[in-house]
């Protein structure tokens, strides 16, 4: 289950540019948590990488790590919006 896809795509800051990134999956959303996040590891952080972890493995709904991303993506300031 590890391509489990958003409902509706959530769209960030690839780089300080403002470069938006359109992120489709939990597995998308992890990699950019692991990979590309631009702010600290908060709590906020961790919450939203187990939260696609659990998405991924079937444990959690991925409508849980959508909005655990969503509310970490916003503490960074990289949330564009969650709109198609």
């Amino acid at each position: 289950m590890e391509n489990v896809r958003f409902e509706t795509p959530v769209t960030v800051k690839a780089d300080p540019a403002g470069t938006p990134l359109l992120l489709r999956t939990a597995k998308e959303a992890s990699a950019f948590l692991l990979n590309s996040w631009p702010g600290k590891r908060s709590p906020k952080h961790r919450a939203a990488l187990q939260a696609c972890s659990d998405a991924m493995s079937g444990e959690k709904p991925v409508m849980s790590a959508r909005r655990a991303f969503i509310a970490a993506a916003r503490e960074v300031n990289v949330f564009i919006n969650d709109k198609d």
